[in-house]
């Protein structure tokens, strides 16, 4: 059965880059007809918060990224430590004594000589009675032991990768303050729950090798690899110092519709088109991951603004009756209203504003040149309420006193009324109108 995570540190909101992983693991796994699961890296005591867990989870559910169980990696421990053990009765771990300092001269020592920063294993060469004597200074921390060959693995999205063990330091699996870190982590979880495809980040690359090898030193073989271009601005500058402005949060709050952001989301990056979908079964049915490229992917917010208001625009009159009878239109209004304003808005909250055109009437728009032919045309204007030929009857009124006739006669008259050079029909908008300010 094909099993996939995704697994987020509940340090922060999502964004946009969290939500194409999420999205890919999700449709590799509904595609198949297998398991999603949904695992918190919430090991960091000190970063990992409740209400960041509780969003993440807010946003997978308003998207409709329903996962089939809860793991938290911080009910793990045990299972961390066990690994570890493992490890060293294999001697695929070492303990470590070098402060950050340290390894930051190391590492520019080796830089000045030409060489690749590597950690140079000095560790190994400790005697006990050093490592006793290091111990009574500091706290030991752990690495895991690579074997210098060459890892490779056929890659879902970036094909055949090879990477030469010996130019990779010895990662560190276990701080020195005793914090299990991501890399032993992910890779216990994913033996354990038997994860069998993972896609995620390029940035991950290097890190999938080094847990390629700690997989088989613990007995296991490794899953599927599939690593995704990462996300730039529109002109491919850098998303990170942006990222808190493309939260999940902050654009669903702006308005963008959820059918917006999955279907960009699900095509953005590949060879195929964007196509709007309303639904994640559609949007799984055309997902390839062969398809997607490996260069960086382009990613402009605006790009969900045309799709929202194709979304919103497209609803029927049930999926907005509760948001519509909240503005306080009436409910032998509600409909007409709907119908009339929906393909005049880009976001729902643009409802609002019609509503307050037809309950308040608007602040009139009149040009100079205008002021006289209004003064006259809204003389002309019965009371409300105003029927369905009203616009035509007061229209055709105001061309015999006025000798007007097309846009010089219709614009002026919409600008009058609604305030707006665009809108609904008017012939169909006057009907809601309950007021009309320019008659004041």
């Amino acid at each position: 059965m094909t099993v996939t995570r995704f697994a987020p540190s509940p340090t922060g909101y999502l964004h946009v880059g969290n939500l194409r992983t999420a999205l890919f693991n999700y449709l590799i796994a509904r595609k198949a007809g297998g398991q999603f699961i949904l695992r918190l890296d919430d090991t960091d005591p000190e970063r990992s918060k409740q209400e960041y867990a509780d969003a993440i989870m807010a946003d997978l559910e308003w998207l409709g990224l329903t996962w089939d169980r809860v793991e938290r990696q911080s009910a793990r421990l045990d299972r961390y430590q066990a690994a570890a053990d493992e490890l060293r009765a294999k001697g695929r771990f070492y303990e470590c004594f070098e402060t950050p300092t340290e390894l930051d001269l190391k590492r520019k020592k080796q830089l000045n000589m030409g060489k690749p920063p590597v950690y140079d294993r000095a560790a190994l060469s400790l005697s006990e009675a050093e490592k006793d004597k290091l111990r009574a200074e500091r706290e030991g921390y752990w690495r895991f032991l690579l074997d210098q060959e060459r890892i490779e693995w056929t890659d879902g999205i970036l094909g055949p990768i090879s990477i030469d063990a010996a130019s990779v330091s010895d990662p560190v699996l276990i701080r020195a303050d005793g914090q299990v870190l991501y890399t032993l982590a992910s890779v216990v979880d994913d033996v354990e729950m038997g994860v069998t495809d993972i896609v995620r980040g390029s940035d991950h690359v290097t890190n999938t090798a080094t847990q390629i090898q700690i997989i088989r030193a613990l007995g296991s073989e490794p899953p599927a690899f599939a690593h995704h271009s990462l996300l730039t601005g529109p002109q491919g500058e850098g998303l990170s110092k942006r990222l808190g402005t493309l939260s999940l949060r902050d654009l669903r709050a702006k308005g963008i519709a959820k059918e917006a952001l999955l279907s960009l989301m699900a095509r953005l990056g590949s060879s195929q088109p964007v196509e709007l979908k309303m639904s994640l079964d559609e949007i799984a049915e055309g997902f390839d991951l062969s398809q997607f490229g490996a260069a960086p992917t382009k990613f402009d917010a605006e790009d969900l603004v045309p799709l929202t208001q194709r979304v919103n625009q497209s609803m029927p009159f049930e999926a907005v009756k509760d948001r519509i009878a909240a503005l306080g239109v009436p409910d032998d209004m509600a409909e007409r209203f709907w119908n009339v304003a929906s393909q005049n808005i880009t976001y729902l909250d643009d409802l609002e504003g019609w509503w307050k055109i037809c309950r308040d009437g608007a602040e009139p728009v009149i040009d100079p040149e205008d002021k006289d032919f209004v003064a006259t045309a809204v003389g002309l204007l019965p009371e409300p309420p105003f029927t369905e030929t009203t616009w035509k009857e007061w229209t055709e009124a105001v061309k015999t006193a006025t000798g007007r006739k097309g846009k010089g006669l219709f614009m002026p008259l919409r600008k009058a009324l609604t305030g707006q050079a665009q809108g609904p029909e008017m012939a169909d908008l006057m009907p809601l109108l309950q007021k009309v300010r320019a008659k004041d």
